[in-house]
């Protein structure tokens, strides 16, 4: 078996290497997968929806030798509950994180509303990627992503600010902008039944982008079961990797 990482936004593959060295070194086989733009080149044409995401990673995940337990963060949480609610591909299992942003009374927070606003978003885009180049964001920007990082210590924190790209914010602002409402809309039929795979979502008890009722419906409808990472915040799996692995070893350990 392969475990599959996707990592979400601002972010790139480095989010979970901590977490990957963990696994490794039980002899869990381990890939992160690294969204287009994120880190790397924008391919030509590429829309940067959510749609063209979710088909992108499909289209990855075909290529790897599986059955794959496959894992999201953030965004890429989302990705991996559409890939495995509405593509063919041989998961054996799938885990999420950030499980309320699927509900379909999600509101997007303060700076993704900014960030869908045309003008604004690109205004707001500019001082965040000046400022993780080592300049300051008049508005201060890149705060939130640096008071969330102010607990993970160490080089990976620092790698993820400087991967912070013209290229990532035009990727970011196209696949809010394509979230109309929020991530429910246009996948609501298959975000309302079970998934086909066995599922688990994530609760970092921390998390204050995750609501955790609406986390527990979501989980019911997909037929997911719930697990707590206690003590943590939306960057668990730097925090405190080794309660991560285990968090997931016990998941992986009970399928078939």
């Amino acid at each position: 078996m392969t475990a599959v990482f996707v990592h979400g936004v601002p972010e790139t593959g480095v989010v979970w290497r901590a977490l990957r060295e963990e696994l490794e070194a039980t002899g869990v086989g381990t890939v992160a997968l690294g969204l287009p733009g994120f880190g790397s080149e924008r391919p030509a044409g590429f829309g940067a929806t959510k749609d063209d995401y979710a088909a992108w990673l499909a289209g990855a995940l075909r290529d790897l030798v599986g059955p794959i337990d496959l894992v999201g963060h953030d965004w890429g949480a989302g990705l991996v509950a559409r890939v495995a609610t509405a593509f063919d591909v041989p998961l054996r299992s799938w885990a999420i994180d950030c499980a309320s942003v699927l509900h379909e009374d999600y509101v997007w927070h303060p700076m993704a509303q900014v960030w869908r606003t045309p003008g604004q978003g690109e205004e707001w885009m500019a001082a965040f990627v000046a400022a993780g180049r080592g300049g300051t964001g008049e508005r201060g920007e890149p705060a939130w992503l640096k008071n969330a990082l102010l607990e993970v210590a160490g080089p990976d924190a620092g790698e993820l600010e400087a991967r912070i790209d013209d290229t990532m914010g035009g990727c970011i602002l196209d696949l809010y902008r394509s979230a109309t409402p929020n991530i429910h809309a246009g996948w609501a039929a298959e975000l309302s039944r079970p998934a086909p795979a066995p599922g688990l979502v994530l609760r970092a008890t921390g998390d204050t982008l995750d609501d955790p009722a609406r986390s527990a419906e979501v989980a019911a409808r997909l037929g997911a079961r719930t697990a707590l990472v206690e003590g943590v915040s939306h960057f668990w799996m730097m925090e405190d990797p080794a309660a991560a692995a285990k968090t997931l070893r016990a998941f992986w350990s009970s399928l078939p």
